[in-house]
């Protein structure tokens, strides 16, 4: 996930609960605009828009797209003290009281660690060909450095053969949050450069271990969410490792720590892997949406893109090797600190750029300064879940486009790696879970995504979070994102009417 809530937020707290007046009002420009290809009066793409549009009726996407669902370790594989894995901060945080939503923790989530044969089986009734999830560093390394845990890799390599058995590409993410508790007893986790070095060799040890099976690499997922929402102000943070530090600077230190992991990362997958691999870097940022498409308000989008906190301290670097002047400007003395050769080395070569979109800002020209005005959105604007995911499904078609058209990175491929939303999921008395508001939620945000295929932006697959309900970090059980329903009781899945809905969009690759 791209965003967490407060053990308040609750699966209970559906704010903006929705109802099909509410869907088809916040949609109709939507479906208006996508019927014509573009909405009236908006600034064309140049040499990208095709010659004939897709009819509004077919919206079908390339024969090679991907379609995937991801997870992450901590929520779905349990197993947290079998064979040889030691604590994650998340271990650690979770057993906080008053961390987490009831108190629960990760020990068993989904039980996935002796269950992925079935959950495997899922995947192929659902008919994805690709799989995005990822390798618990305290699993493979359990002190955060030095011996490598054999019958923790030994799960993977269990995991990548039956996946690839099935005709399923595994896409492995080395890093989803759950770093090992003896680094942040050692020496702070990502407080120190020393993480990035460690982050390194474990990334050596895993790829020259799993590599001959996986070849689609991630390395770390959405920076943003363990480093300024891992670390507070002299105030307990919401998320592991909850490190209280005395200044802003420290926060975007460990920002720029985790930056130098990802490019050390990157070379030593490249130095390490047996076979020609690809690399992808995982963003998240929400998105900028012009409130209409003229000129005006699409050039007032780019800047406020660029001035971004977090595309300017985490995707800029990475995919430019330079933070973004207006967001260290802001910054003034919080500014992290960089030493020679660390923004190269951050700045690699990537075979492709991961963007986990959920929601997005509205923005217009203004007379001001910066040349633009983010809009707040009022009380009664629809969100689905927690409250951070406001219902804006144009966030996939301009989050992407604004990497292509802000950024310049025309050419760089890009995946959505994650999009989804939480729903009040129950079982009805025939066994069914129908999640109606999943199926719209997904149409419209689907119709985004094609249309930034349709108009030439290099959108290459995408990947629904998630494959099941799951450990949804410090709103633990509370929320429920999957396709699939899980009894936490009994470990039993139900596949909802969205996993349905999603099966016959891959069938018919429309």
């Amino acid at each position: 996930m791209n965003k967490i809530s407060t053990p308040s937020d609750s699966a209970s707290k559906l704010n903006g609960q929705w109802n099909r007046r509410t869907f088809l009002a916040s949609t109709a420009g939507l479906t208006a605009a996508l019927a014509t290809g573009q909405a009236r009066g908006a600034t064309p793409v140049a040499a990208k828009t095709k010659s004939s549009p897709t009819p509004a009726g077919e919206l079908k996407f390339p024969r090679d797209f991907m379609w995937g669902v991801a997870t992450a370790a901590y929520q779905i594989e349990g197993a947290a003290n079998e064979d040889g894995r030691k604590p994650s901060v998340w271990d650690t945080f979770s057993r906080i009281p008053g961390n987490t939503a009831n108190g629960d923790t990760g020990d068993v989530a989904c039980d996935h660690y002796h269950r992925f044969e079935e959950d495997v089986k899922l995947m192929v009734e659902l008919g994805v060909r690709h799989y995005r999830f990822s390798i618990a560093w305290p699993r493979i390394v359990p002190d955060g450095r030095g011996a490598v845990n054999e019958k923790g890799v030994d799960f993977y390599r269990r995991l990548a053969d039956a996946l690839l058995k099935h005709g399923i590409t595994p896409h492995a993410t080395l890093f989803h949050w759950d770093s090992p508790q003896a680094l942040e007893d050692r020496y702070g986790s990502w407080r120190s450069r020393e993480m990035a070095k460690d982050f390194a060799d474990y990334c050596t040890a895993t790829v020259q271990r799993l590599g001959d099976r996986i070849t689609h690499w991630m390395t770390l997922n959405e920076i943003p969410c363990f480093t300024y929402l891992g670390y507070g102000v002299e105030k307990m943070p919401f998320f592991a490792p909850g490190t209280i530090v005395k200044t802003k600077q420290e926060v975007l230190q460990t920002v720029h720590h985790a930056l130098l992991a990802h490019g050390l990362g990157c070379q030593a997958i490249r130095a390490a892997a047996p076979k020609t691999c690809r690399i992808t870097a995982v963003a998240n940022f929400d998105a900028v949406i012009p409130v209409t498409e003229t000129a005006e308000d699409i050039a007032a989008a780019k800047r406020a893109f660029v001035a971004d906190k977090y595309v300017g301290t985490t995707v800029m670097p990475m995919l430019t090797g330079r933070y973004s002047p207006e967001t260290l400007a802001t910054l003034g003395a919080d500014a992290p600190k960089v030493q020679v050769g660390d923004l190269k080395t951050i700045a690699q070569p990537l075979d492709c750029l991961g963007y986990n979109g959920y929601t997005g800002q509205y923005v217009r020209a203004a007379a001001n300064e910066s040349g633009y005005e983010l809009l707040k959105l009022p009380k009664d604007y629809p969100n689905i879940g927690p409250s951070w995911l406001k219902f804006t499904p144009e966030a996939l078609y301009w989050g992407v486009r604004m990497i292509s058209d802000a950024l310049g990175k025309k050419d760089l491929p890009m995946c959505i790696t994650e999009n989804g939303c939480a729903t009040e999921d129950t079982v009805n008395e025939r066994g069914e879970v129908v999640d109606l508001t999943r199926i719209m939620f997904l149409k419209a945000y689907l119709r985004n995504a094609q249309r930034a295929v349709d108009e030439g932006y290099p959108l290459k697959g995408y990947f629904h979070w998630s494959l099941m309900d799951n450990f949804e970090w410090a709103s633990a059980f509370t929320m429920r994102f999957g396709l699939t329903h899980v009894d936490y009781a009994t470990q039993k899945r139900i596949p909802k009417q969205s996993f349905r809905w999603y099966q016959q969009l891959i069938r018919q690759n429309r």
